[in-house]
């Protein structure tokens, strides 16, 4: 049998590599010379990770969990009329408060007359939830108590699943127009019909107004406040979520052991064994690049 050193021609043109123009003379069309692997690289495209760096990516994460856990705390407390209308009310304007201060001195871009738009905005979002209030309150009256806590406690696990972390470190500027994904307008919904639920089974209209006023301005607001910080300050956005991450767990531990336990799991496999694993994996990423990929076109567009 013709081995394919046999097929190779002893004299002739030399071999080259030809993307399209069929066969070179004297060359079988499925000949391969021994330099065809000489411009083969290995790994070209894999990024070193440091663990130290990836553990300061993963604070965004436990950042918003933490977040999410201070408004489960919140409505866990409410219904029991451990937090009554009038305090919560007064926790919301201190929000909504510290939240445009903090856009104003962390955002230089911010314009004048955007945040005023902004707070024309929020005017007309909140005169139109207090309108609907007492519609809330009717919503869920022939549904058990113990189906609306199950119904949302699934949305909030949907809205934590699906919820587009990559926000909190990638967002456009102020005033640029944004079309948000199919999976982040789906997390965004379930974490709003939670709080619809959990809202539904209070007995006032105003406390479910400002339950509702609450929980809808932390899961709008809060990412762009915590973005702020992190582009003004990366130090202070790293003490802002230390912080954040021992006033939660001070108040999960005095008022639910159960979610404290939970939050203290989750933070610790985020933060600390997923960053982990990640760097373990590099070890095992192999990569190879050569001339017979396709090639890529870059084009830089420049206004």
């Amino acid at each position: 049998m013709e081995t394919e050193a046999q097929r190779s021609p002893l004299v002739g043109p030399k071999w080259k590599k030809v993307a399209y123009g069929g066969m070179q003379p004297g060359y079988d069309d499925n000949y391969t010379d021994d330099t065809f692997l000489e411009a083969m690289v290995m790994n070209a495209n894999v990024v070193k990770r440091d663990l130290c760096k990836v553990m300061q990516d993963s604070v965004s994460i436990s950042q918003y969990l933490c977040i999410v856990a201070l408004v489960v705390i919140v409505w866990i407390q409410t219904p029991s009329s451990a937090i009554d209308a009038t305090s919560l009310l007064l926790l919301d304007a201190s929000f909504l408060f510290i939240g445009f201060l903090v856009i104003l001195l962390t955002t230089s871009q911010l314009a004048l007359q955007l945040f005023f738009h902004y707070l024309l905005k929020v005017s007309f979002f909140i005169t139109g939830l207090y309108i609907l209030a007492p519609v809330y309150h009717t919503l869920t009256r022939s549904i058990s108590s113990d189906s609306i806590w199950a119904l949302s406690v699934s949305l909030l696990i949907v809205h934590l699943f699906l919820h587009d972390y990559s926000s909190c470190t990638i967002r456009p500027p102020p005033g640029s127009l944004i079309n948000p994904s199919l999976v982040s307008n789906i997390s965004l919904n379930a974490s709003i019909v939670a709080s619809l639920l959990v809202a539904s089974r209070l007995s006032s209209r105003l406390h479910i107004f400002a339950l509702m006023l609450f929980s809808l301005q932390i899961f709008l607001f809060a990412p762009s406040v915590a973005f702020c910080i992190k582009k003004f300050s990366h130090r202070l956005h790293l003490l802002f979520s230390l912080v954040l991450m021992g006033v939660t767990s001070s108040v999960l531990y005095t008022k639910q052991q159960m979610l404290f336990r939970l939050l203290l799991g989750l933070l610790v496999f985020v933060s600390v064994v997923c960053p982990y694993w990640l760097i373990k994996m590099q070890e095992y990423k192999f990569e190879i690049n050569g001339p017979w990929d396709e090639a890529k076109l870059c084009f830089d567009i420049t206004e």
